[in-house]
């Protein structure tokens, strides 16, 4: 009796089996695509959330400008950028611990706090320009800002606090697919291809102040504190370890080369619409949208929108939770996006407070935009060599680091970076006090 009924069992089991679908072996590249696509997140989400509303307004103006002349500085800049990014990701994996902590426990409470305060400063500003990007960017679908930027707000919140970090991490990546938008519409605006091909390997150098102050924004927009503070705690959140960090290094260089095409693609189309037509004045990146209509179309504009929404929120998300993780970091306190109010409840008030003063700043009538981001740039410019010179010189340490220290040829690639980058930075500084 047993024996029959174990037999049928067998038997309805063989059954179901040859009537599953039969799947096909995946191909080496398809396995090679997926195995990409499972490590994208923390490179690909740092590099694209400095895509944001400031620095698409950046761009607009460089291409309405300038055309395309500062181009050849995109190719320098994504080198740069994956220098920095590599350090933030490899220290990260390396020590588990993000950068506010290790600056903490190497360089004493003092500098930590400065670097805290700083970048609260600096995250509160840009946040409310990323609230004031959503708020333009639906305005062009009819939408006012008092509708689109609270319940933007409550979404934003709701994906930091109330979710996982591995959902919250892979909205996050898939914010990063509207700014396929920019290269559609640099397509649409129909540049000269072979001018673009020449101002991006032959550098373009004018002596003038307008010239210098946009050409140091780009470098100062592309690369900034937050990024890397960001990247740093979220590799060391998703447990990212050393066997990893083969993977984690070919997703910075994706991200970094992805988010700077994307910059290029935003100078391009604005430079073969704006600069050739002679319509030089950008000042937002909504302007820049409108704009482009009357030359690319209407889809033009569209595009244009699509891709200032997906930028802003993405960063209105990414900023916040950076400035929640130094302070944790900072002060010792419960960190991570996965932690729950009762769990964390620093990180969360942090990233509430942000997000609400982000929102209601971004929703008064009048507020002076430009004014706002100039003052951001300012106090970046300030913060962005103290973190890349504790970030180079932490990554250096062979006692912190081990065998994944800067070794002689990168650390001096990197030294390069940060000086010539801080380099960049105090003289935007100069420029600004200077008002020129």
């Amino acid at each position: 009796m047993a024996g029959s009924v174990r037999a049928a069992i067998r038997s309805a089991r063989d059954r179901a089996l040859a009537r599953r679908p039969r799947l096909r072996p995946r191909s080496p590249r398809t396995a090679r695509l997926l195995a990409l696509l499972a490590v994208l997140g923390p490179g690909l989400i740092a590099a694209n959330a400095g895509n944001d509303a400031g620095g698409i307004a950046t761009y607009a103006s460089v291409g309405a400008k300038y055309g395309y002349d500062l181009l050849w500085m995109m190719v320098l800049i994504t080198i740069s950028l994956i220098v920095v990014q590599e350090m933030a990701a490899r220290m990260g994996a390396v020590t588990g611990k993000g950068l506010a902590e290790l600056i903490r426990e190497q360089y004493g409470v003092r500098w930590s706090t400065f670097s805290t305060v700083s970048v609260l400063v600096a995250n509160l500003g840009i946040c409310i320009s990323e609230f004031v990007g959503v708020g333009a960017a639906l305005s062009l679908a009819g939408i006012p800002k008092y509708v689109s930027v609270p319940v933007a707000g409550v979404v934003v919140w709701s994906l930091v606090v109330r979710g996982s970090y591995r959902s919250a991490e892979r909205i996050f990546v898939l914010m990063a697919l509207p700014f396929f938008a920019y290269p559609v519409a640099a397509i649409l605006a129909h540049p000269h291809w072979g001018t673009v091909a020449t101002s991006t390997v032959a550098p373009h150098v004018e002596l003038n102040s307008g010239y210098l102050f946009l050409f140091v924004a780009t470098a100062g927009t592309t690369i900034t504190p937050f990024m890397q503070l960001y990247l740093q705690s979220a590799v060391v959140e998703r447990g990212i370890g050393p066997d990893e960090l083969p993977g984690e290094r070919a997703e910075v260089v994706v991200g970094s080369v992805f988010a700077n095409l994307v910059a290029a693609f935003i100078i391009i189309a604005t430079g073969a619409t704006l600069y050739v037509h002679g319509d030089r004045s950008v000042s937002s990146a909504a302007d820049a949208a409108k704009a482009l209509a009357p030359f690319a179309g209407r889809y033009a504009e569209v595009l244009f929108a699509v891709g200032l929404l997906g930028a802003s929120l993405l960063a209105a998300a990414i900023l916040p939770v950076t400035a929640a993780y130094v302070v944790a970091e900072t002060f010792g306190f419960e960190k991570g996006v996965s932690r729950r109010p009762r769990e964390a409840p620093v990180f969360v008030a942090v990233v509430t407070v942000l997000i609400l003063i982000g929102m209601t700043v971004a929703m008064i009538p009048g507020l002076p935009v430009i004014g706002l981001l100039v003052a951001v740039q300012v106090v970046n410019g300030v913060l962005l060599p103290i973190t890349l010179f504790f970030l180079w010189r932490l990554a250096s340490n062979r006692e912190l680091m081990g065998r994944y220290a800067n070794g002689r040829a990168f650390s001096f690639l990197a030294a390069a970076t940060v000086f010539v980058t801080s380099g960049l930075s105090i003289l935007l500084l100069a420029v600004t006090a200077a008002g020129l």
